[in-house]
């Protein structure tokens, strides 16, 4: 009589690991520097003109989507009205977080990261698997034991969004509003419609990012913020235990 095969044991997960590589620290932490000054110091560029128009023109008597007041101090760069020195900082940044982004798109390509951590598997797509993500996380229901070091649905998309689709295009449009791009690559005000709706899509985007980056701190709190941090400071993390 033949006895029926055992399941096979789960695998142990071990209590600390590297949860992100060198590479990926560094690039979060330059990021987190080279944001905020794209951000405040964009902030006090828009206070010079703060409307936002779609096409090629856009001035005061022309119709504005949007129209919003000044940004206050505490949100620019510097703390007072100076176009001028709010241009030298964001143009100071720009290439950094441009190049920088570059280097670890190429990094993560090279390196497998995509292909490892960010690619969706099978069945991760069906709805029904969307819907459970969307539940869980709804409810504040972390994942545990080797569930932790994998990325979920959501978070796959939002990375590959922000890094693929969002960071690009912020970069893009930011140059289609360089007189200077504009005579190199004229393509580009075609691809967007206008100095002016690249102006829009560059706001647009740049809100995208900040939404992103205050769920992301949201999550971070609630999923045990010494841990997190630490595992994007030094890349150890200790993998949360699984309840019986």
């Amino acid at each position: 009589m033949v006895s029926a095969a055992s399941p096979a044991p789960a695998p142990v997960v071990p209590s600390v690991v590297v949860r992100h590589s060198r590479v990926t620290r560094l690039w979060h932490w330059a990021n987190a520097v080279l944001l905020y000054i794209l951000l405040a110091s964009g902030l006090g560029i828009f206070n010079a003109h703060p409307r936002l128009y779609w096409g090629q023109y856009g001035a005061n008597f022309d119709h504005a989507w949007l129209e919003l007041d000044r940004f206050g101090p505490w949100w620019t760069l510097p703390a007072h009205y100076d176009l001028a020195m709010s241009r030298h900082w964001h143009l100071a940044a720009a290439p950094l977080f441009a190049f920088a982004l570059l280097g670890y798109m190429l990094w993560s390509l090279g390196s497998g990261h995509i292909r490892r951590d960010l690619a969706f598997r099978r069945g991760e797509l069906a709805p029904r698997h969307v819907w459970r993500d969307i539940c869980d996380h709804a409810r504040l229901r972390f994942p545990a034991g080797a569930a932790a070091l994998r990325y979920n649905v959501l978070q796959k998309t939002s990375y590959i969004g922000i890094i693929f689709i969002v960071l690009p295009l912020i970069i893009l449009t930011g140059l289609t509003m360089s007189p200077g791009m504009n005579a190199a690559w004229p393509w580009l005000l075609d691809l967007f419609g206008g100095r002016q709706s690249a102006r829009s899509i560059h706001f647009i985007a740049a809100f995208l990012l900040v939404a992103f980056f205050l769920v992301h701190i949201v999550m971070v709190l609630l999923a045990g913020p010494l841990n997190e941090l630490r595992s994007i400071v030094t890349g150890r993390y200790r993998v949360p235990e699984e309840r019986p």
